[in-house]
């Protein structure tokens, strides 16, 4: 009796659990019903405020919208390209009195894409409208944006911290063969590193002299975009001598921050938004310094592209390449294929620009990908390549598809190598007194083995493989970069690009934004680029997204604004998503595509975004190590 009232007990749990979620779901939709905006809100002079909460990205990849419900914390991005047109929009328009960039919960992104977006404040600040930024410190990604302001304020508790690119990478070979696994690597490229946190304990020679390279362009580039947009500024010796000069400070980071030039003013939220009162006019918050704000949701919604004129397709390919479908921020080959073909269906589109920002991988979705970008060439369409903050490995080979290839000077791509690896568990099984056995009736019966380990026939037969793939990359290069295979074999090898470098090895033609790829395209379908529309071939937007964003708009209204981040918060914040991406990998190891095209430094430079069961899972690790 104790067994059957101990199941009724648990299946009333399970019926009250599914009533309370239907019951969550019902009321979620009839919330966001309620609270649809149907139209674009009427815009009030104010102060547009662009507050970048999260990750500057490509694509923003889909939210669950009951993802908050447990507590934890819910990854934020914005994508690039709306913030680009709210600044660019914001310029000649009367009713935006001043812009102000929200940079206290920043986190980062590629360093192409944090500098277009960069660039963009500064053209605001070059026409004469005042650009105020704030932030409770400052991390490089952040104060690069902010040095194009004509007014950094900082709260008096904060700093600034600039490090540079670069960092610790996780590397799992001691791990895997304590616990006896047996990872079987098969790659081409001497710089292919991607491979290397599963065979060597440090990164190795040719690796880590890439590296060296890639980020000291990099660096480079930042310090002088930096020293550009504020010459007075003493970054240099900031950078040069950062414990010293704290020291002298005794310690206070703002006011020394101040006294090289970084920073203009210190002051605390509400000090901030009382000087843009000043300029904006007060708002009806219940703060008396509160400003007249317009949002910039509200305000780009407010600024819709053009609806006529001749269509040039836009397809984004962002995130990691995988097989299959995908949800928005991850680029499904068979998702991101079905886009284009429906979009070439429609017969009205006169050209197609390829907006790449991945950091590659899975060969076949990106050979997927590629073919369908070689339909709209068989349909005489000029295809066009634009290249973000990053596209690298299959990001690379997808780009190989275009007549043209666009790219930042900091854009991040090349990695022309390819590889594979699969694991086995043999040694594991045989340490707690497991083995495998069985007829095999030919060299390759029942392989690959993962109880067993593999034969060398098959060893032979996936290095072959691998071989043989990375000619098919290096003849694509070849033949769409007119160069001979040797050529392009002594460029490859897995080493990864900056922008700039990559013009000078004939890797990309011109450099340019995703604005000039789409005038490029214009002009190769003989059209005028000034009267064109673009149009976006995104998957519709789902409900639960709706839902989410209609949550976050309302939750940020609500929000206490004084919630921040210090410069140390921030980079712990990022060391978090290192231990999350860690979880991928082991992840990727075990289902993963077994022939792969990925950049492994990209994620140093900026980690990418892992999903939220890894970051549940890193969250739970943590808090076991670290009780408090």
């Amino acid at each position: 009796m104790k067994l059957v009232r101990g199941a009724w007990k648990l299946l009333v749990g399970i019926k009250d659990f599914m009533v309370l979620a239907l019951l969550l779901m019902f009321f979620g939709i009839l919330f966001a019903a309620l609270n649809a905006r149907p139209g674009a809100k009427t815009i009030t002079p104010g102060a547009l405020v662009v507050d970048l909460d999260g990750r500057l990205v490509e694509q923003p990849a889909d939210v669950d919208p009951f993802a908050g419900l447990s507590g934890g914390e819910v990854m934020r991005e914005a994508r690039a390209r709306d913030v680009i047109r709210a600044l660019d929009t914001a310029r000649g328009d009367a009713r935006v009195k001043a812009v102000v960039l929200d940079l206290d919960r920043f986190t980062g992104g590629y360093p192409a894409t944090v500098a277009e977006v960069a660039s963009a404040v500064g053209r605001v600040r070059a026409s004469g409208k005042p650009v105020l930024a704030y932030a409770t410190g400052y991390i490089d990604s952040s104060y690069l944006i902010a040095a194009n302001a004509s007014e950094v304020w900082m709260n008096p508790l904060g700093g600034t911290l600039f490090m540079g690119p670069g960092g610790s990478q996780l590397y799992y070979k001691g791990l895997v063969d304590k616990l006896g696994i047996n990872v079987h690597v098969y790659r081409v490229g001497q710089f292919k590193s991607a491979v290397e946190p599963y065979t060597e304990t440090q990164q190795s020679a040719p690796a880590r002299a890439a590296s060296e390279a890639l980020y000291g362009t990099l660096f480079s580039q930042w310090r002088e975009a930096v020293a550009k947009a504020r010459p007075k500024a003493k970054i240099t010796d900031l950078i040069a001598r950062p414990a010293e000069l704290v020291r002298a400070a005794g310690g206070d980071m703002a006011k020394m921050n101040v006294q090289l030039g970084l920073v203009d003013k210190l002051g605390d939220r509400t000090a901030f938004e009382a000087r843009v009162a000043e300029l904006a006019g007060s708002g009806t918050g219940k703060r008396a310094s509160s400003y007249a704000a317009i949002t910039m949701t509200d305000w780009v919604a407010a600024k819709p592209l053009p609806t006529t004129g001749d269509k040039i397709g836009v397809v984004t390919v962002a995130g990691e390449i995988v097989d299959g479908k995908a949800r928005s921020g991850t680029a499904g080959g068979e998702t991101i294929a079905k886009l284009i073909r429906d979009g070439l269906a429609k017969g009205d589109l006169k050209a197609l620009v390829v907006r790449v920002d991945s950091p590659g991988g899975s060969v076949m979705a990106s050979e997927q990908i590629r073919q369908a970008v070689l339909a709209a060439k068989a349909k005489g369409l000029p295809v066009v390549i634009s290249m973000g903050g990053l596209a690298a490995s299959g990001g690379y080979w997808v780009s190989t598809a275009g007549d043209a290839i666009f790219a930042e000077p900091n854009t991040i791509t090349g990695s022309i190598g390819i590889f594979a690896v699969l694991p086995s568990f043999e040694r594991a099984l045989a340490k707690i007194g497991v083995t495998a056995d069985g007829v095999r009736m030919t060299p390759l019966s029942g392989q690959p083995d993962v109880f067993g380990g593999f034969t060398p026939e098959l060893d032979t037969v996936l290095q072959s493989s691998i071989d043989a793939g990375y000619m098919r990359f290096i003849n694509l290069v070849a033949k769409s970069r007119k160069m001979t295979p040797a050529r392009v074999g002594e460029i490859a090898q897995g080493r990864v690009w900056d922008g700039g470098t990559a013009r000078q090895l004939g890797l990309v033609d011109r450099f340019g934004t995703l604005d000039d790829a789409v005038a490029e395209a214009a002009r190769r379908a003989k059209i005028d680029p000034a009267s064109v529309q673009r149009a976006y071939l995104d998957r519709p937007v789902s409900w639960q997204a709706k839902l989410a964003e209609t949550w976050a708009r309302d939750t940020d209204e609500a929000a206490d604004t004084d919630m921040a981040r210090d410069p140390f918060s921030q980079i712990a914040a990022q060391r978090r998503a290192v231990f999350a991406q860690a979880i991928a990998d082991a992840r990727r190891l075990v289902r993963g595509p077994s022939m792969q095209v990925r950049c492994l430094e990209c994620a140093v430079l900026t980690p990418p975004a892992p999903s939220q069961a890894d970051r549940t899972i890193a969250e739970t690790l943590i808090a076991k190590v670290l009780p408090w």
